[in-house]
């Protein structure tokens, strides 16, 4: 019986939190994190943005610059018969841009249930460890912003970093190919 892989953030302040991914759930989405977990670009990355109440979001590249090496469709425009999970504490999630079709490399964690999100976002893990972690992330000091890059998005980011160190993955023996990549997407406006 094959395992889902196993996926640990490692925080800098010596937390982690350790998800199990769901490759038959949103298998794109699934393939798209993981390229991102081996190839250590979420290495170093600190909580892009935490809105109390609702969900934190990890942006582990920047949008719209060379760091940003790949764009995936999202799992709605490549599985359309696949009905997506509700959003609600326990899941994660992958962040992109619906109307563009488009995945991008960001992750968030409902922090509590968000059936605004069901049909918007694939649920492609859950959380297996450290919802404590998120939970104590959820009351850090926080600022509002006006740099992020996204047009009319406010944005709460921590006035502290709070770091993700290293991400580790366990694939129990599976491989996982390149995500599928985009021929001439059609970007948000911030990104023309």
């Amino acid at each position: 019986m094959r395992r889902n892989p196993k996926v640990t953030l490692h925080m800098a302040n010596g937390a982690r939190i350790v998800m199990e991914l769901l490759p038959e759930a949103a298998p794109n989405t699934v393939n798209s994190f993981l390229y991102a977990a081996l190839g250590g670009y979420m290495d170093h990355h600190a909580i892009e943005r935490i809105v109390p109440g609702n969900w934190i979001d990890v942006s582990y590249t920047a949008f719209g610059q060379e760091a940003c090496r790949y764009l995936i469709p999202n799992e709605f425009e490549l599985h359309p018969e696949i009905e997506p999970l509700p959003s609600h504490p326990g899941c994660v999630c992958m962040g992109g841009y619906g109307e563009a079709g488009l995945a991008g490399c960001e992750f968030f964690f409902p922090l509590r249930d968000c059936p605004e999100h069901k049909g918007i976002y694939p649920v492609f893990g859950r959380v297996l460890e450290g919802m404590e972690e998120l939970r104590r992330l959820e009351r850090v000091e926080t600022v509002p912003v006006t740099d992020f890059p996204i047009e009319g998005v406010e944005v709460n980011r921590p006035v502290e970093p709070q770091v993700i160190e290293r991400v580790e993955a366990e694939l129990y023996g599976g491989t996982y190919p390149e995500p599928v990549r985009v021929e001439n997407p059609k970007l948000p406006p911030c990104w023309r």
